[in-house]
């Protein structure tokens, strides 16, 4: 048994039993320090999957420790093992870089929270809603129902637009009249669309004013205010209803026309 324990470098049987108990010893303090985490985690306004890679690299880190205490009871040198260690750790690191650069943008994600899921945003050159975000990539699906999968090191370095952050939304138009037509009635018939929608609110009240001066006609700018599910609805129902009340106000809807004076020499 001693020439055994002396080829494993181990000195004694001594010296063998203190490491078997340091090992319990280690191994007793890793569930209770893992247990007391989950508890706290437990209580953290975190993403689930945030909460599972933290709780995963504080096990690796606690097991690495353990084996590190073990390893000095036996009498190795830990010294070496700790460099064997970061120089493992280190090409690891550089072998997935591109791996953990989208982990740590996750993290990033989860924790300052730009969005959550059902949220309508535009990121990276795409917009949708956001179905998931995970740690190495955020799904989201556009409105032509296609699902799309942007690394997160894409989108933290990017300019993030969320349309769904706050209640309300505006909606912003423009529409051309006739300069043989008031901005009077061109206002009331813009206004007369805009109050025959429900979901058009009224505070902030609707806003009408001459944009500007285009060669065929003068643009009016509008700027309408409803809820964020109600956007695209309030939209194309204010084109749907525009047409009429123009009529109804005698504004006319001009198109492109060029006026030529021909004179007499």
């Amino acid at each position: 048994m001693t020439s055994i324990l002396t080829s494993l470098g181990i000195s004694s049987t001594q010296t063998l039993l203190s490491a078997l108990l340091t090992f319990v010893v280690c191994l007793i303090a890793i569930k209770l320090l893992t247990q007391i985490f989950d508890r706290l985690m437990a209580h953290a306004s975190l993403d689930g999957a945030l909460k599972h890679f933290v709780r995963t690299a504080v096990r690796i880190a606690l097991w690495a420790l353990a084996i590190v205490i073990v390893a000095e009871r036996l009498g190795i040198p830990t010294a070496s093992l700790v460099a064997v260690i970061s120089v493992a750790g280190l090409a690891l690191s550089l072998s997935v870089q591109n791996i953990m650069t989208n982990l740590f943008a996750g993290i990033t994600l989860l924790i300052t929270k730009p969005f959550g899921a059902e949220d309508f945003v535009e990121v990276a050159g795409q917009s949708g809603t956001i179905r998931s975000v995970g740690l190495f990539y955020t799904v989201l699906a556009t409105v032509d129902n296609r699902v799309i999968s942007i690394p997160n090191s894409n989108i933290t370095v990017a300019a993030i637009i969320n349309y769904s952050r706050e209640p309300l939304r505006r909606v912003d138009m423009s529409f051309c009249a006739s300069y043989a037509d008031s901005a009077e009635d061109v206002r009331a018939a813009i206004l007369e669309a805009a109050l025959a929608d429900e979901r058009i609110v009224r505070d902030p009240a609707p806003f009408v004013a001459v944009a500007q001066f285009n060669d065929s006609s003068v643009q009016y700018t509008v700027r309408l205010w409803c809820r964020n599910a109600d956007y695209w609805d309030v939209y194309f129902g204010m084109n749907e209803r525009i047409r009429d009340c123009f009529q109804n106000h005698g504004v006319q809807m001009p198109f492109n026309q060029l006026t030529v004076h021909l004179t007499q020499q």
